[in-house]
This record gives structure tokens, C-alpha cells and sequence, in this order.
């Protein structure tokens, strides 16, 4: 599959990013019975799920446990088979402007002739509009973006010459720039240099710190403790989620990474009975 241009990442309005001052606001993401399938294959399976906000989330699994399309789900970008996803209480198409989206690198055309700096200001286009020209005040900003990151030396060079963790970095300093109170993120730390994961998990608690929610998809079991506070442990169904302190044991993740092709069977044969037959 053809990855897609970088132009077709979500675009967001941060025009509206006041924190609620009421402490009874609902919660960040709302997942309420979700299950979603590509063709007859299932990929989440009846999930529940809430996320507090201002929390530094993981979402943790085998591969194909279904992470990435949590995240699409929350995003409008798959239609799920049953349920609904709420943010901050609303629909997401209400509240686009609060989201801020970083994909995985792999599915972004890095040959996309654009400079780091052009990039980062796209996350801008929505305070802006797409038809409106960037002022040189919006250039300082993804420049202050891209400073954050480490790389503004590289506002000018054109993203397929840069390295995997700088161009991470360069679509890192595009989210800042959106502004967002929510932050999903597929795999920001994967590929990416030493350095360049200890400037990433900087940055989100400091977002974190700012009442921000950034969730990201995560693989190294090893830095779950230090680096999130909060874990959602995935397995086509939700296996548990919760403070790490309290939900990242070794029975859960036992639970998360055994049994897989069990599951997988049952939830498949679960979703053909739901079709009809159309053999008749």
C-alpha cells in the first residue's frame, strides 16, 4: 500500500485550547462498545474504555492487538461495526479542533517535496485556513516549534534528507504547533535515536504538566513505568486500563500477550454469525 502524503494528515483549528475550569468535565476519550473489522478479519472487539484527562496514556499490545485502530476509531477514520467514541463528551467532528495527530512514520510519503519548516506550519492551517497565505508571525512559530524539538537548524531542508528521528522530531514540532488540549501519537518513539526519544518524552510531559492528554501507542514494555502514568493494555478486546501503578502487573500482561490466536478465532467465528448467509 502507497503511503500517504503527508497533505492528508488530519488538519486542526487550534483556535479554541482553553482548559475547563469546571473539575466535573467529562473525560477525555469516552469508548463505549467498539468493535471494528477489516472485511471478516476483527481488530477490536466490544471495548470499553475511558481516559482521564491530563494523563500520559500507553497503549500497549502484541502486534495486530488493535492499537493503531483505536486510534482511527477515535479519529473518524474508520467506520466501527458497533459502538461510539466520545471526546470531551462530544462527537469528534465537533471537536476536531482540540486534537492533535502524529501517524506512524511509515505511513507518511517522506518524499513529499516540502522543507521540515513547511511541514511544521501545516499544523498551523487551521487557525489559518487552507487558503490563507502563513504570516511571517505563524513562520516564527513553527520555527519556536521546531527549537523545542532540536532540529530549527533544519527549518529549511527537505524532509527526505533528514534522518528517521529528526523527520519524528520535525512532525512532533507540527503537533505543538496545533496547539491541542488531546494528543494521539501511533509509535512516536519507534526508529528514533537515544537522543531523540529522550527529547520526545520530554516534550509530552511537559504537555502533560500544561493539562494536556497525549496518548500514544507504545512497544517497549521496559519504559512503561518511567515514561506513563496511565496504561490501556490491548488485545483485540481491552484487557485492562488504569494507573500504571496499579493495572501494569504481570497477570495483565500475561493476559496481553498470551492467547492471541485463541481470541482472534472466537471473535472471528463471533463476527461471520452476525452476517447473513448468503449462500441462500
Amino acid at each position: 500500500m502507497k503511503p500517504a502524503p503527508i497533505l492528508s494528515q488530519p488538519s486542526m483549528d487550534p483556535s479554541n485550547q482553553e482548559l475547563p475550569k469546571s473539575e466535573n468535565h467529562p473525560p477525555a476519550i469516552e469508548v463505549h462498545d467498539l468493535t471494528a473489522a477489516y472485511g471478516t478479519q476483527p481488530v477490536l472487539w466490544d471495548v470499553d474504555l475511558e481516559i482521564p484527562e491530563g494523563s500520559l496514556v500507553a497503549i500497549v499490545g502484541p502486534n495486530g492487538a488493535g492499537k493503531s485502530t483505536l486510534l482511527k476509531a477515535v479519529l473518524g477514520l474508520i467506520q466501527p461495526l458497533t459502538g461510539w467514541v466520545k471526546i470531551f463528551g462530544e462527537e469528534y467532528s465537533k471537536k476536531r479542533s482540540w486534537v492533535g495527530y502524529v501517524p506512524q512514520r511509515e505511513t507518511v510519503d517522506w518524499d513529499f517535496p516540502t522543507t521540515a519548516l513547511d511541514v511544521v506550519t501545516m499544523g498551523l492551517y487551521g487557525r489559518l485556513g487552507w487558503f490563507r497565505l502563513p504570516r511571517r508571525s505563524h513562520k516564527e512559530q513553527a520555527l519556536a516549534c521546531l527549537d523545542k524539538l532540536g532540529v530549527a537548524h533544519l527549518a529549511h531542508r527537505q524532509i527526505s534528507q533528514l534522518s528517521g528521528g529528526q523527520q519524528q522530531r520535525v512532525f512532533l514540532a507540527r503537533a505543538l504547533a496545533q496547539d491541542a488540549r488531546l494528543y494521539l501519537m501511533d509509535e512516536p518513539f519507534a526508529g528514533v535515536d537515544v537522543k531523540t526519544e529522550k527529547a520526545v518524552i520530554e516534550l509530552l510531559k511537559q504537555l502533560r504538566e500544561e493539562g494536556r492528554t497525549v496518548i500514544a501507542v507504545h512497544h517497549d514494555l521496559q519504559t512503561v513505568n518511567d515514561y506513563f502514568d496511565h496504561v490501556v493494555l490491548l488485545n483485540l478486546r481491552l484487557v485492562a486500563s488504569g494507573p500504571v501503578s496499579t493495572t501494569f502487573t504481570d497477570e495483565n500482561l500475561n493476559k496481553t500477550y498470551g492467547g492471541r490466536l485463541t481470541a482472534l478465532t472466537q471473535a472471528a467465528e463471533a463476527l461471520l454469525s452476525k452476517q447473513p448467509d448468503k449462500r441462500n
